[in-house]
């Protein structure tokens, strides 16, 4: 299994490891109970892995700045 994904970022090539849970949650200073909830209810970037979910941080950066952790926001359940 392959835990490293190319992402291309201004012009230059990193490997980026995918996050665990517990070390998103930790990136973020939330617990893991808040990831799982933001995963269902606002979309936050998760990729799952067998029965793990997996993060990108570039993904999880962009989402955040784009307000995806925002208080009131919740994702459409349709």
């Amino acid at each position: 299994m392959d835990h490293f994904k190319n992402v291309k970022m201004d012009n230059t090539t990193m490997t980026e490891r995918w996050l665990s849970v517990e070390e998103i949650a930790e990136y973020l200073g939330i617990s893991k109970d808040t990831v799982y909830a933001w995963i269902s209810k606002k979309g936050m970037p998760a990729h799952r892995v067998g029965r793990f979910w997996k993060f990108q941080r570039v993904e999880i950066d962009t989402w955040v700045k784009s307000g995806g952790a925002d208080e009131g926001k919740v994702e459409d359940q349709d």
